[in-house]
């Protein structure tokens, strides 16, 4: 064949490959998994995930889905709102709002409403009051159903669908910032500072032109994001240092962790931060002008500014030894860690949760706040670790890796690791090349979107 005329048939096999991993990509990464196979207006739901119809009609609802001959009218509660004025608005007497709190009370008390949530009321053809719904939280709502008399009361979940999406972005400033500029929240961008906590401080070792990239699970309810899943593959190009990170979960166990491409834990043996965002303003030095006794003395700790308050995190797992007031150290809390290492927290505001002496901690649990208790010029935390008695700069530790992958799921991890690559490389591909092929092939396919 002449050359000229082989150029047309390599372009479009070229571009058949291309489209045949698109669409593959999307049918098996992107079509998104649901907890209820039809998302349906949570007032349209029925205890049992079908939707009202009056008594006695037979429902296809398992079959076919159609809007029920019901009303609604929905309010925002306000601020000092109670229920009984809010009833009465609706029509309820005095007596019907009690039988109501009544048959609510063991499943959920209504008595005080929270500002902000919606309650909705849905009427039949007669405009009688067929049910009440009030949204407890993002995830759960209250249904009531008059019946008899009475009241019939259940919590419901409201539909959620999860979508698998891929995020890539740049640092100018800060990490945060980077992920606003990418459309997601804060919630998404500290997930993704704890994945690499082990390696990296958020505040101080991030520069400009660094880059991120994520696949991770995010939530909708009735069409509106409604918040994160799990962080499923993670990147991070750091000063030229990439580091990655894939969830895997032990099918015997059902615990989870992240690893590298290699199969070598994220975790180590200490965080690089007790504060997952924390400015440095005093480092490990044997001379340091002390801002209170005005002189100089040794610092043999890492000072963090943040506000009274921020959680402090445990940089291991431990057993607390101290956890009280003690002289210029203020509130301070001392944890017992493995081959020979403590870690101490200075000048805190007050402590964790169960945080006393002899108490089990995990590494990144909460076990105080920071605060300006003791010998301190304004709030900050004093981070200090010690080895077999001696104190070590927190910043220049080696420490080592927790345990890595099993060896009997190599395997399983690493076609989970090429599955999910594939889902980011096919996601990650321009819109316009998928509306060119499409266009060319005479295809009506949606475009992979985030």
């Amino acid at each position: 064949m002449h050359p000229a005329r082989k150029r047309p048939l390599f372009l479009m096999l070229s571009l058949t490959a291309v489209l045949t991993v698109s669409l593959t990509g999307y049918l098996i990464f992107y079509r998104p998994y649901s907890q209820a196979s039809k998302i349906v207006p949570s007032g349209l739901r029925g205890g049992a995930g079908g939707p009202i119809v009056p008594p006695g009609t037979v429902s296809l609802a398992k079959f076919l889905w159609y809007p029920p001959p019901l009303s609604v009218h929905k309010t925002i509660i306000l601020p000092g709102q109670t229920l009984a004025g809010l009833l009465a608005s609706q029509g309820f007497g005095p007596s019907d709002v009690q039988n109501l709190l009544e048959h609510s009370r063991p499943v959920f008390d209504l008595s005080s409403l929270q500002a902000g949530r919606e309650m909705r009321f849905y009427r039949d053809s007669k405009s009688r009051v067929a049910v009440i719904e009030y949204d407890i939280n993002d995830m759960d709502f209250l249904r009531l159903q008059p019946q008899e008399g009475a009241f019939r009361a259940e919590v419901i979940k409201h539909p959620v669908e999860i979508r698998r999406c891929t995020i890539e972005g740049q640092i100018e400033n800060i990490l945060i910032t980077a992920f606003s500029r990418a459309g997601e929240s804060d919630l998404l961008a500290l997930g993704f500072a704890e994945i690499f906590a082990w390696d990296v401080d958020f505040y101080i070792d991030p520069q400009r032109g660094d880059r991120f990239r994520l696949f991770f699970e995010k939530r909708f309810k009735c069409g509106q994001p409604a918040g994160y899943g799990r962080i499923l593959a993670a990147e991070f190009l750091n000063q030229g240092r990439l580091f990655q990170a894939y969830r895997f979960t032990y099918p015997d166990t059902g615990k989870s962790d992240y690893f590298d491409a290699a199969g070598n834990s994220l975790r180590k043996e200490f965080l690089k931060s007790p504060l997952k965002f924390g400015r440095i303003t005093s480092r490990f030095t044997s001379s340091r002008f002390h801002p209170v006794r005005k002189i100089y003395r040794a610092h043999y700790a890492i000072d963090y500014a943040a506000p009274v308050g921020t959680p402090v995190r445990a940089t291991a797992d431990g057993e607390v030894l101290t956890a009280g007031w003690e002289g210029g150290a203020g509130r301070l809390v001392k944890l017992k860690h493995k081959n020979g290492y403590q870690s101490l927290y200075l000048h805190l505001s007050g402590f964790g949760e169960g945080i006393k002496a002899g108490a089990k901690v995990e590494g990144g649990q909460v076990i105080g706040y920071v605060g300006s208790t003791g010998e301190s010029s304004g709030p900050h935390l004093d981070y200090r670790l010690q080895q077999h008695g001696q104190y070590i700069n927190p910043l220049g530790g080696r420490f080592k890796p927790a345990e890595p992958l099993r060896p009997e799921f190599r395997a399983a991890f690493q076609r989970q690791t090429a599955e999910y690559r594939l889902a980011q490389d096919v996601q990650a591909l321009p819109r316009q090349v998928l509306a060119r092929l499409a266009s060319l092939f005479d295809l009506k396919i949606p475009l992979i979107r985030q």
